[in-house]
C-alpha cells in the first residue's frame, strides 16, 4: 500500500473518530454498503462449463466491495475497498485475484466553486463523448482518477472542467483525459394559468485524450508491418465535441445530441490487410473521425406514453488505449437502442452497441386505459451503415390486475439477431425467434404471494428452441423462494438438457442474503447496450448485500 493511500486512510479514520465524539449527529453522517458474491464451481462438461482454472482446480471465486462515506465539516469523503479471489469477471476464461483501495474521493463546496478529487464518476450530456461509470456485473469501473471543478455561473448555469487518467482495476491507464462542459436551463419567469409550459436545457462539452509514449510506440511498431497503401499517420491528441439540448413543451419532450470526434487511432476488427511478408490478417489500424447523432422525442399524459428514438453512429470509438479489448478503457458511452428485457428468454439475445457503424431507431408505446389494464408495444431496428440487419425486435405486452388479489401479464416477442456480428461467429445464420410469455402473480394475503412465469422460444438457429418455467413464493418481509428450469428442446450442440436454478433469499431490514444453485447456458449479458458473451456456469452462488 502506498504512502499516499495510508495517509488518506488515516485521515478517513480520524474523521470517523470525530463523528463518534460529535455532539450533534445531524452534522456528521456515516453511510456505506457491502456487496459480496461467492461462486462455487462444479464442472459440467455436458453444458460446456469446464476448461477454466475455476472448474479445473480452484473451485471457488469471489468479488467484494465495501463502501464507506462520510459527510461533515462541509466535506464529503468516501473510500471503497475491493477484493477479488479467483474471479472470472475480468476474463471469463481466466482467473483474477487482487485487492486494495478501489476508490476514494473528497468533495468540498466553497461558495460557487465545487472541488472534487480522487476517483470520480461523471458524464457530459448523455455520455456520448465522456462517461465515467461503474458496472459490477461486467466488472467495468471507468472512474477518472483526477480532479474536477464545478462553478455555478448563475441560478441555472454551471461550468465544469476535469482532468485525470482512467482507472484500470488497481492501476491507471497512461493516457491523459481532460474535458469541460457548460450546462444551463432556460424557462419563462412567470406562467399564466392554463398556458403551456416550455423550457430549454442546453449544453456543450469537449473532451481531449492524449496518448502516452508507450502506447504510441506500440501503434508505430504495428504499423511497421503495414504495406505503404495502408499506412496512416497516428496522432497523440484526439478531441471530441458534443452539443445537446432538452426542449420541453407541454406534454412533449425532445432531447437532441450531436457529437464529433477528430481523427483517432482505431482498431477495426472487421477489416483484412496484407502484411509485408505476404500473409493476410484480420484487424486493421485506421485513422478516422467519428460522428454520432442521437434524438429522443417523447409524449406523455395520463394513461398514454410514446417515445421515439433515433441514433446514427460512425467510427465513434474513444478509448484510453486503442488496443483495449471488449469494454476496457472506454472513455465514452453510446446509448442503447433496444428494449431492456427482464424475462429469461426474451433477454437471451441482446444487441451490443456498435461503435464503428450503426443506424437504429426505437418506438415505445404505453397505453393504460385504467389502473387495472395496460398495454405496451416496443419496436426496435438496428442495421449497420450498409443497411445490413443486425437486430430487430417487436415486443408486445398486456397486463390485467384484478383488485389487489392477482395480476396477469403476457405477450410475445418477435426477434432477429445477427450472431455473426454480436458474438463473432462467422457464417452462422441470423437467429429468428418467436417467444410468447406469461406471468401470474397471486397474493394470498398481505405477506404471502406466489409468482409464476412461463416462456417458450421457438427458433431453429443457435441452440434451438427453449422452454422456461419459474415459481416464486414470497413471505414478506423476510423470505423469497424461487425454483426455475430452462430446458433446451432440440440442442444443436450437445443434447437436450435441463438448466435448473434454485434461489433462497433472506431479507432483514437493510441486509439481504441469497444462496443459489445454478446451471446456466452460454449467452449474452448486457447492461445499457454494453454486452459480452458469458460462458456456461454450473455451481452454487452466494450473495450478500448490506446497507448502513
Amino acid at each position: 500500500m502506498s504512502l499516499t493511500t495510508k495517509l488518506f486512510l488515516f485521515g478517513i479514520l480520524f474523521l470517523f473518530s470525530v463523528q463518534i465524539n460529535a455532539q450533534s449527529d445531524n452534522q456528521h453522517i456515516i453511510s456505506g454498503n457491502l456487496q459480496v458474491t461467492g461462486n462455487f464451481f462444479i464442472e459440467d462438461t455436458t453444458i460446456l462449463a469446464n476448461n477454466t482454472p475455476q472448474y479445473d482446480h480452484q473451485l471457488y471465486g469471489a468479488e467484494s466491495w465495501l463502501n464507506l462515506n462520510y459527510s461533515g465539516f462541509g466535506f464529503d469523503i468516501g473510500v471503497r475497498f475491493d477484493a477479488f479471489q479467483n474471479s472470472n469477471l475480468l476474463n471469463r476464461q481466466d482467473s483474477y485475484s487482487d485487492q486494495g483501495i478501489g476508490r476514494w474521493y473528497i468533495r468540498k463546496k466553497i461558495q460557487n466553486l465545487g472541488i472534487s478529487a480522487g476517483y470520480l464518476y461523471d458524464q457530459i450530456g448523455s455520455g456520448i463523448i465522456f462517461r465515467a461509470f461503474e458496472d459490477r456485473t461486467l466488472l467495468i469501473d471507468n472512474a477518472l482518477a483526477g480532479i474536477r471543478l464545478n462553478y455555478d455561473l448563475g441560478e441555472n448555469w454551471t461550468a465544469k472542467a476535469f482532468t485525470g487518467r482512467q482507472k484500470r482495476q488497481f492501476d491507471l491507464y497512461s493516457a491523459v483525459v481532460k474535458g469541460a462542459s457548460i450546462d444551463g436551463f432556460i424557462s419563462p419567469d412567470s406562467l399564466a394559468e392554463g398556458k403551456k409550459f416550455w423550457s430549454l436545457a442546453p449544453g456543450f462539452g469537449m473532451v481531449n485524450r492524449t496518448l502516452d509514449d508507450g502506447t504510441m510506440g506500440v501503434v508505430v511498431g504495428d504499423l511497421a508491418t503495414y504495406l505503404p497503401q495502408d499506412l496512416i499517420t497516428p496522432k497523440y491528441n484526439t478531441y471530441a465535441f458534443s452539443l445537446y439540448n432538452t426542449l420541453t413543451f407541454g406534454d412533449f419532450s425532445w432531447y437532441f445530441e450531436g457529437a464529433y470526434k477528430t481523427d483517432d487511432v482505431i482498431i477495426n476488427p472487421f477489416l483484412e490487410r496484407q502484411t509485408i511478408i505476404g500473409t493476410t490478417v484480420t484487424g486493421k489500424i485506421v485513422s478516422e473521425p467519428g460522428t454520432v447523432i442521437y434524438n429522443s422525442l417523447s409524449y406523455s399524459r395520463k394513461g398514454l406514453g410514446v417515445n421515439v428514438e433515433y441514433k446514427r453512429t460512425q467510427d465513434f470509438t474513444l478509448r484510453t488505449d486503442p488496443f483495449g479489448l471488449l469494454n476496457r478503457g472506454q472513455i465514452n458511452f453510446l446509448p442503447a437502442m433496444s428494449r431492456v428485457n427482464t424475462y429469461r428468454l426474451t433477454a437471451r439475445y441482446a444487441p451490443a452497441t456498435q461503435e464503428l457503424g450503426e443506424q437504429a431507431f426505437q418506438v415505445d408505446l404505453r397505453f393504460n386505459p385504467s389502473r387495472k389494464l395496460g398495454f405496451n408495444v416496443n419496436f426496435s431496428n438496428i442495421t449497420n451503415l450498409d443497411d445490413l440487419l443486425l437486430y430487430r425486435e417487436l415486443y408486445t405486452e398486456v397486463f390485467y390486475k384484478y383488485k389487489r388479489k392477482w395480476t396477469i401479464t403476457g405477450g410475445v416477442q418477435l426477434l432477429n439477431y445477427n450472431q455473426d456480428i454480436y458474438e463473432n461467429k462467422p457464417g452462422v445464420p441470423i437467429v429468428e425467434a418467436i417467444t410468447p410469455y406469461v406471468e401470474y402473480l397471486y397474493k394470498f394475503d398481505r405477506k404471502k404471494s406466489l409468482r409464476l412465469e412461463f416462456q417458450y422460444m421457438n427458433t431453429e438457429e443457435d441452440f434451438g428452441s427453449w422452454v422456461f418455467g419459474l415459481a416464486e413464493f414470497s413471505v414478506a418481509p423476510h423470505w423469497i423462494f424461487t425454483v426455475s428450469d430452462m430446458y433446451n428442446l432440440d440442442d444443436k450442440k450437445t443434447q437436450p438438457y435441463h438448466y435448473p436454478r434454485i434461489d433462497v433469499a433472506y431479507i432483514n431490514n437493510a441486509n439481504r442474503f441469497g444462496l443459489s444453485y445454478i446451471k446456466q447456458v452460454e449467452g449474452i449479458v448486457c447492461t445499457g447496450g454494453i454486452c459480452r458473451l458469458e460462458p456456461a456456469f454450473s455451481g452454487f452462488r452466494l450473495n450478500i448485500n448490506s446497507t448502513f
